[in-house]
């Protein structure tokens, strides 16, 4: 789980709440109960006899601007009802969570409509042939505006990719069957606990060659091993290490998520991997959710358009992603808080700093977005049974999960350009070569290793997902 905005004074991350404070308050609570209360709103829409399919507008497929131009002209309506509900929800939300509307408000405006642009541009027909993938457009378009300081620093408050990601997350929930997630689950976990296992080692014991303090060690290891910021600064916090070792592990962590973006679409297509398989070695090779989502969408849409690909592609490789990544990976984070804090405790020297894990200490860092992306998709699971496969694969399909996961797209269009965005250069100099090197072995055994668990030992559970 990883924001790209992280605040270097306290070492939490920015526009998250501090230790305790009311559930309002909390990140994730907000996208679940955005994320739900959309979809409880599409479902009353879809037993009504309607379907909120009118308000869940995207672009839609062009090859002459003209066509481009006839279809905002005739949904102009539609699509400032989608931007009204949108930026509704984000101020309150953001507002809730400290933010001043005076600052969220503008940056939400610009993120929709460069959102907009980006989104028709990825419905583009001769888009593939100049490999303009949406998620990779929002991220390199983010760069240039961060790094060319072209925007104030103020509008960052609305750039908030974790918020975004979470609430795609739970949306993705209602297109996600829960059958599936019974019937992969164990696969994932079992293929993420010998990625973060190994991974962990690997870069702990490269850091100690390094002459690295074993704390610092033990903060770059559960970084690569796990789910990037957050773990750095949760194991950081249970084990006792300096802010400014954090600090050091989310910039290696924030650098290798936007190298992996970049690389591991174009590395799945080279291979002409299955978009399930494809999905999961990214899901285990990534190092931050909003980053490996963006590239799992990425490389979905480039396997959707191959000759003779599923329908499904695109979602399949994103719900591999979801469920290697976020189901898989993310749940060790409160292990390795609870190894380590112990180990922390009893092994290494006292530093002073107080440090044990406890339920309330788990609980508070377990990603609560994970229990709304869980109900939704057993919600839509329960209305599938209720109305039949058939009824399921017209109806319900069409009034109630498609524009569901319209918004899903939405929202993740907001977070992978919100990455960019937040994203500066210059914030990531001055780590340190140690560091970088004991970390970068990691990546390379966890790329390797990923991908051989992806293709051969678990190749046909990925490659079959959902089918």
């Amino acid at each position: 789980m990883t924001d790209f905005v992280v605040d270097s004074a306290t070492g939490t991350e920015a526009g998250l709440p501090a230790r305790g404070g009311a559930f309002w308050k909390k990140e994730d609570w907000w996208a679940v109960a955005i994320g739900l209360g959309l979809i409880a709103v599409a479902y009353a829409f879809y037993v009504s006899g309607s379907s909120l399919a009118w308000l869940a507008v995207v672009p839609a497929k062009w090859t002459t601007f003209d066509q481009l131009s006839a279809h905002f002209a005739g949904n102009w309506q539609r699509y400032l009802a989608q931007f009204v509900v949108w930026l509704t929800v984000v101020t309150v939300s953001l507002s809730a969570l400290g933010h001043r509307p005076r600052d969220t408000i503008p940056a939400f405006v610009f993120l929709y409509i460069v959102s907009v642009v980006i989104f028709a541009l990825g419905q583009w027909a001769q888009a593939i042939k100049y490999n303009l993938e949406p998620p990779l457009v929002a991220l390199v378009i983010g760069l240039i505006l961060a790094n060319l300081n072209v925007l104030p620093r103020s509008l960052d408050a609305g750039f908030r990719v974790e918020f975004y990601i979470k609430l795609g997350v739970v949306l993705l929930g209602a297109t996600l069957p829960f059958t599936l997630i019974v019937w992969a689950g164990p696969v994932a976990l079992l293929q993420a606990s010998i990625v973060s296992i190994v991974t962990f080692i690997v870069i702990f014991f490269a850091a100690r060659g390094f002459g690295i303090d074993q704390r610092f060690a033990a903060t770059l290891g559960v970084g690569g091993a796990v789910c990037g910021v957050s773990a750095a600064i949760a194991i950081a916090a249970a084990v006792g290490a300096r802010k400014r070792d954090a600090a050091a592990v989310v910039s290696i962590v924030i650098l290798w998520a936007i190298v992996m973006l970049l690389a591991l679409p174009f590395a799945s297509s080279a291979l002409h991997l299955p978009a399930g398989v494809g999905g999961a070695w990214i899901g285990t090779s990534e190092f931050a959710d909003a980053a490996g989502f963006a590239a799992a969408q990425a490389y979905g849409d480039i396997a959707a358009k191959v000759p003779g690909a599923s329908a499904h592609a695109a979602d399949q490789a994103v719900s591999a992603f979801t469920l290697m990544k976020v189901v898989g990976r993310d749940v060790w984070i409160g292990i390795w808080a609870i190894v380590l804090s112990l180990i922390a405790t009893t092994r290494w020297e006292n530093t002073g700093v107080e440090n044990r894990a406890s339920a309330s200490e788990i609980w508070r860092r377990f990603p609560k977005f994970v229990i709304g992306f869980i109900l939704a998709s057993a919600f839509i699971t329960l209305v599938a049974q209720s109305a039949g496969h058939d009824q399921f694969g017209k109806g319900v399909t069409t009034d109630l999960v498609t524009p569901v996961k319209n918004l899903r797209t939405w929202a993740f269009a907001f977070g992978f350009l919100s990455i960019g965005l937040t994203t500066r250069v210059r914030d990531l100099a001055g780590v340190g070569l140690r560091p970088v090197l004991a970390f970068s072995t990691g990546v390379v055994v966890n790329v390797v290793l990923g991908f051989l668990l992806s293709v051969y030992v678990f190749g046909a559970y990925w490659a079959g997902l959902g089918q």
